[in-house]
């Protein structure tokens, strides 16, 4: 008999799942028993077109273009439009993204309907339509769960997902704080006219009644500036997955770049930002481009906003840290290094004396080391080598003659080819080891297995 939990009926319904009956692996649940519409090929493309999302997307910057080819672009509209771009931008950033999906600080009554106005006017959906989606992104990024999964492609990232009909339900994602916001809700209801009229009308207005340039207000100020700030919001989600590096973790494509963060007015240090979602900040260092971290951190400071989310340095430097120890343990891999000691042979001090007489060998640290390729290579002069054939060297190499380099320490390391019987003389283990392997990046795997003892864990 089959459980409640194999019953796929739930998933007709993403957004209300009781918290009981959700699957521990959900994604691979949901990919079993969910099926998804049939693949987007060219002889069925034209039918799966999302024809709303298509008109946002395609008919302002076509009637932007066509306009701005005659209609001169005055410097009191481009600073408006430089204005303006900023204003909604930061509606989307400070509003839709960090205040409404991860709620990154705690904003007044306000700020709240003032980003909700604003956030409008770069016609991506309703808060709550914008935000659920996003918060789906998250918890289910590079699945096909995903809305905008950014391993099906840049294209796709970017708009494709928009065009055309999704093939599957996004994950589920909890928004009951969203539909109890009364400020969401009135944005949600009234979206339609407040996106033309924050969106269009009102820049417009503003350099009509301002300085006369009604045509340039709307084409410039209002068409042209929504284009730009759709695409860079767009491009949070494809070029930030694609360009940069990942300083924090590797599991997932989101990527910090200063670029994409100038494009996104903050939003490209993206691997920071899947991290560490609830940071009020996606640039975490001082000197990183986030202006919507510098407008929030002004909003505490002016009482608009409070309760600004950070995580611990602590925890942000571990993540930092761990990426460089696995940069580091790539770059190890890739190097030669001395043979360990289990697969060298031992070698009695009569047997060493006596290969020595045919071969080029020395003695040091207990170790034997075949230099017969080094002697032309010796800053020292070959001499110095031929007298130690044959002999404990160990006095001379660490300062009795000459305090080698670590580079000479590492070398000497890499001609091992025998234990001498009986090991390294007291106190000379820690000189026997080359200063390059010191410090090694080891995994957890490889480090010994603790004891089976039970400890009392401390209050």
């Amino acid at each position: 008999m089959e459980s409640k939990l194999d019953i796929p009926l739930f998933i007709e319904d993403p957004d209300r799942i009781p918290t009981e009956a959700v699957p521990e692996n959900y994604v691979a649940y949901t990919l079993k028993h969910q099926e998804a519409l049939p693949p987007v090929t060219w002889s069925n493309w034209y039918k799966e077109l999302h024809w709303l999302h298509v008109f946002i997307i395609f008919v302002p910057p076509t009637l932007g273009l066509i306009g701005a080819w005659s209609t001169p672009l005055r410097l009191k509209t481009a600073i408006w439009f430089v204005v303006y771009i900023h204003l909604t931008g930061f509606g989307l950033s400070a509003g839709y993204h960090r205040l409404w999906t991860h709620r990154a600080y705690k904003a007044s009554k306000g700020l709240e309907f003032t980003l909700a106005i604003l956030g409008a006017g770069v016609v991506e959906g309703s808060i709550a339509w914008w935000a659920r989606g996003h918060r789906a992104h998250h918890r289910y990024t590079d699945t096909d769960l995903d809305p905008y999964n950014a391993d099906k492609g840049l294209f796709y990232s970017h708009i494709g997902w928009m065009i055309f009909k999704p093939r599957r339900k996004p994950g589920p994602a909890d928004v009951s704080d969203l539909r109890s916001n009364p400020i969401v809700k009135w944005q949600h209801k009234y979206y339609l006219p407040l996106a033309f009229t924050i969106a269009i009308a009102l820049p417009t207005a503003v350099a009509g009644y301002g300085w006369g340039d009604w045509r340039g207000g709307f084409v410039w100020a209002g068409l042209l500036r929504l284009v730009v700030s759709q695409h860079s919001t767009f491009c949070v989600n494809s070029l930030c997955h694609w360009i940069g590096d990942k300083p924090y973790d590797d599991k997932h494509t989101p990527k910090d770049n200063v670029i994409t963060a100038i494009i996104t007015m903050g939003e490209g240090y993206h691997n920071f930002h899947h991290q560490f979602p609830m940071d009020y900040r996606n640039g975490y260092k001082w000197y990183q481009y986030d202006p919507t971290k510098w407008f929030l951190w002004t909003c505490e400071k002016l009482g608009f906003a409070t309760h600004l989310k950070t995580f611990s340095d602590n925890e942000v430097q571990k993540g930092e840290l761990t990426m460089q120890l696995k940069r580091l343990r790539h770059k190890q891999e890739a190097l030669f290094w001395p043979s360990e000691k289990s697969d060298l042979p031992v070698i009695t001090w009569e047997d060493y004396q006596r290969q020595a007489e045919s071969r080029a060998l020395i003695c040091i640290a207990g170790f034997i080391h075949d230099i017969s390729d080094f002697f032309d290579k010796h800053p020292g002069g070959p001499h110095l080598l031929k007298k130690n054939i044959g002999k404990d060297a160990t006095t001379a190499f660490f300062g009795g003659l000459y305090d080698h380099s670590h580079a000479a320490h590492n070398l000497l390391a890499m001609k091992r080819v025998g234990i001498l019987l009986g090991g390294a003389p007291h106190g000379l283990e820690e000189k026997a080891v080359p200063p390059s392997q010191h410090l090694r990046v080891t995994r957890h795997s490889e480090l010994p297995s603790p004891g089976n003892e039970y400890s009392e864990i401390p209050p």
